[in-house]
């Protein structure tokens, strides 16, 4: 019986043994080429591109080094000339760790080594797994059972289901041996990118200087070394956890410009930012790339101040004086080509920097930005106006039927700063209505909305007057 035993492992070793080695590796060290595409929803398409030895018949192509977000239903490979034909794709996550390794000894028996903290010396017993919870394991050691592990655990090999790192295993025919260019495309989760702007908004606050920056972040578990890179801004749709096989068409990379740039083209519905250069993007790393630069570009900024006098959004009520409010300060500018600009920006964070008066920069403040298309204006809220106030108070009320009222306005703003300014005032008007009286001429711009714009003198107030009717 001993000798049966002995030679059915034995002969269980011998086939283990042809198995892993029917299996062909293939590592980093044959890759010829790798190109990311990473898209704005935590999505990245990988192009691996690898030279295979084959041999006539199945081939086991054991793919290490693939991303550990990898998407596995996303996979596909393409060989040169169609000379292989994919039967099969596995992907191997069951990593090599101590607490797995403990977990597929349960049933075996393994040795325990510990040492004598006085003479230095080490002692082993055999010890057979019984059970691994919680990473808590139970130990036959003898005549005993223990509970917790009572010195270093020694194995006598790796079970071959476990792997070191995560591997796709492609199951591929051929009608020839020999080296055999493939393309191995998958979707993975793990790689991001957001844009970065910043704004340096000129003395006389006329002109901005823009530098684009593109924050690159890998969590895929692997590095992509001398990798071509592209960024696709917009949003891909993807159902629930599964994407469709047409977002793996990447487009081609442009020609190189001379400056670490990104290029950009029209993609599909999107817009595609190919790096000029290769760039390797390392494990657990954050990369910034230089996206676009351009000085001179034309500012408009803007004093706003929204609903003074309807505070509460109700005209039908009388309510007296307002609170005092702050303008909110603006900067605008359009993306064109007369002003140095005309790129398609991503959505990300501009921050605006101006410098004092001992040249030192100073942050006065940042705003989101969605997709811009190309000709779009963009329009940056920076905060309030310290030196720029308004108070409005409702000097008349009439209510002249059902749902019908009249209401006098006044509304004085004062300019504390050395110079004068022009003050955009808007006010959110509900129901149908009507201007029938003002002391500056009003425009409408919507059907909900009364816009004045009110030069304020320097150190100075200007005050606007208007009575309006409104039907509910």
């Amino acid at each position: 019986m001993r000798s049966i035993l002995f030679a059915g492992t034995a002969l269980a070793l011998a086939l283990s043994s042809q198995i892993a080695a029917a299996e062909t590796a293939v590592t980093t060290d044959a890759q010829t080429g790798i190109a990311v595409t990473i898209y704005n929803q935590d999505l990245a398409l990988i192009r691996d591109s690898r030279t295979v030895p084959v041999s006539v018949g199945e081939n086991d192509l054991a793919f290490i080094d693939v991303a550990a977000g990898i998407r596995p239903e996303t996979a596909l490979m393409n060989s040169a000339g169609n000379a292989l034909d994919i039967l099969e794709q596995n992907f191997d996550f069951d990593l090599l760790t101590p607490e797995k390794l403990l977990e597929k000894s349960v049933g075996e028996t393994i040795r325990v080594v510990r040492t004598n903290p006085t003479t230095g010396e080490d002692t082993t017993e055999e010890a057979e797994v019984l059970s691994v919870a919680g990473g808590q394991a139970v130990l036959k050691i003898g005549d005993r059972i223990e509970t917790a592990i009572p010195g270093r655990l020694v194995y006598s090999g790796v079970p071959s289901n476990l792997r070191a790192r995560p591997t796709l295993v492609v199951k591929a025919d051929s009608d020839a041996g020999g080296n055999v260019a493939v393309d191995l495309s998958y979707l993975t989760r793990g790689l991001s990118w957001s844009a970065d702007y910043v704004l340096d908004l000129s003395p006389d606050e006329k002109t901005v200087a823009l530098n684009g920056w593109v924050t690159l972040t890998n969590q895929s578990g692997i590095a992509y070394n001398n990798a071509k890179l592209q960024l696709v801004a917009g949003d891909v749709n993807q159902v629930q956890e599964y994407f469709q096989r047409d977002v793996m068409a990447g487009a081609a990379m442009q020609e190189a410009m001379p400056a670490p740039k990104m290029v950009q083209e029209a993609a599909f519905e999107y817009h595609l930012y190919s790096l000029a250069r290769p760039t390797t993007l390392k494990e657990n790393q954050t990369k910034q790339v230089a996206m676009l630069a351009a000085v001179d570009v034309p500012v408009e900024k803007q004093y706003l101040l929204a609903n003074s006098a309807n505070v509460w959004g109700n005209y039908g009520f009388n309510f007296g004086e307002a609170p005092r409010q702050n303008a909110t300060v603006k900067l605008k500018f359009k993306n064109e080509e007369a002003a140095h600009l005309g790129m398609p920006l991503p959505g990300g964070i501009i921050r605006v920097y101006k410098k004092d008066s001992d040249g030192d920069a100073l942050f006065v403040g940042e705003d989101r930005i969605e997709h811009t298309p190309k000709n779009e204006r963009v329009d940056l809220t920076l905060g309030q106006a310290f030196d720029i106030t308004a108070r409005a108070k409702q000097t008349t009320h009439a209510r002249l039927a059902d749902n019908l009222y009249e209401n006098a306005y006044e509304i004085e703003i004062k300019n504390a700063k050395p110079e004068a300014v022009i003050v955009d005032l808007r006010e959110a008007i509900p129901g149908e209505w009507e201007i029938l009286d003002e002391s500056q001429k009003s425009e409408k711009l919507d059907a909900n909305t009364a816009a004045w714009k009110i030069e304020v003198p320097a150190e100075g107030s200007a005050t606007l007057k208007y009575k309006v009717r409104t039907k509910f």
